[in-house]
């Protein structure tokens, strides 16, 4: 059950991301909490996987900690669909 707390902070970790970076019109709403949210939760599966148990610290600390690669990611993200929608606006004459 416990790993409804890494699904959850990575989801609340992701919406900090969407709503603290610039472009958010360049992305869906849902996409960066859904991807944190799988995040936390990949990264609490794999190590309790790997033999870490609910009160070892560093499931703790990584399950926590995973979602925040998502600030690098978004940004590149941002900055691949504003180059492509400028790309497909002179395609169609739209400039």
């Amino acid at each position: 059950m416990q790993i409804l707390l890494a699904f959850l902070f990575g989801a609340a970790v992701g919406g900090l991301v969407h709503l603290t970076l610039p472009g958010r019109g360049t992305r869906g709403v849902a996409l960066v909490p859904i991807a944190g949210a799988v995040i936390g939760g990949a990264v609490w599966l794999a190590l309790t996987w790997a033999g870490l148990k609910v009160d070892n610290g560093w499931l703790w600390a990584w399950s926590l900690a995973a979602p925040f690669i998502l600030y690098p990611l978004v940004v590149g993200l941002t900055a691949i669909r504003r180059r492509h929608d400028r790309a497909e606006r002179l395609r169609l004459h739209l400039v």
